[in-house]
């Protein structure tokens, strides 16, 4: 990442109050490791009278604590950023009748939460794409043909079918992996669900420019494709790009694109990048039964 000078800053928050901040930690996949998520906080000596947390998405699902992540993280109020994942999409889809939990998912301690309602409404009013001080932060990735004031633009679009009152029918037509070339002129179903896959599920992209879902693995072990953030001559590149989503990936630092998905829940690590001085932290995740670095 270029060396760029954040400067301590005094954010203005949702509701109008003004909240000095020391230091901004960008955190990778959490996926309901709060032990580990409890840990790195420790580490980072992260102090909420002073500090900001941006989360890249991918707080819940395949570990023990999603119920514990989710109320420390709502805790924080305006403290905290976080984006939407795609695990964190699939909860709420769940929810929705939309799908059906796998034998892999660890939701249950969600669903049956005696505040669940609350944390549903928390969630769902996440936004999917955050920008600020020349840095941007997206869980999976952005596509070639957006620059950054569109992809804020287009993300607005889905958090306010999130956000509605029909949000539950909203995810009953977002599943699914077509359209995967964006145009200007998609519409509909197939405008929205672009942009969620883009901006939750992205990795790799074919030379013409279109999504390609299916490989999770190391971007070497996939010649033929480009990992999103290699595709030439991309729009987005105005700002430094953090993201996670990529457990494969490992924590990468790609020039102005930072990878922070070190794999915890996979038996990695949890990972933080602060802002302000480039320092990192992380912590051990637990062994996984699943196998290193498995799964989304």
């Amino acid at each position: 990442m270029s060396r760029r000078k954040p400067q301590r800053r005094a954010a203005q928050g949702i509701t109008g109050a003004v909240l000095a901040t020391r230091y901004r930690y960008v955190i990778g996949d959490i996926q309901g490791c709060h032990a580990e998520f409890v840990a790195l906080l420790e580490k980072t000596a992260f102090d909420p009278a002073r500090d900001r947390l941006w989360i890249a998405g991918d707080m819940i699902n395949r570990g023990p604590g999603n119920v514990a992540v989710l109320r420390d993280l709502m805790a924080l109020g305006e403290r905290a950023t976080c984006v939407l994942g795609n695990h964190d999409f699939f909860f709420l889809a769940v929810l929705a009748g939309a799908v059906e939990p796998s034998p892999g998912d660890t939701l249950q301690d969600l669903i049956s939460a005696p505040d669940r309602d609350e944390l549903v409404e928390w969630l769902r009013r996440r936004p999917l794409f955050h920008v600020e001080d020349g840095f941007a932060m997206v869980h999976a990735g952005l596509l070639p043909q957006w620059t950054i004031q569109q992809a804020q633009a287009l993300a607005a679009e889905v958090e306010a079918e999130l956000r509605g009152e029909h949000w539950q029918a909203f995810l009953r037509g977002l599943w699914g992996g077509k359209p995967v070339l964006w145009r200007d002129d998609l519409a509909g179903a197939d405008r929205l669900r672009i942009i969620v896959n883009a901006l939750c599920r992205l990795r790799f992209l074919r030379p013409d420019g279109s999504i390609d879902l299916k490989p999770k693995g190391r971007p070497e072990d996939t010649p033929e494709l480009i990992p999103w953030y290699d595709f030439p001559d991309a729009r987005w590149r105005t700002h430094a790009v953090f993201h996670g989503h990529w457990s494969a990936l490992g924590f990468r630092e790609m020039g102005d694109v930072v990878a922070l998905d070190s794999g915890c829940v996979w038996g990695g690590s949890l990972t933080a990048w602060r802002l302000e001085d480039r320092a990192v932290f992380s912590v051990q995740g637990a062994p996984a039964a699943q196998g290193h670095f498995a799964g989304d």
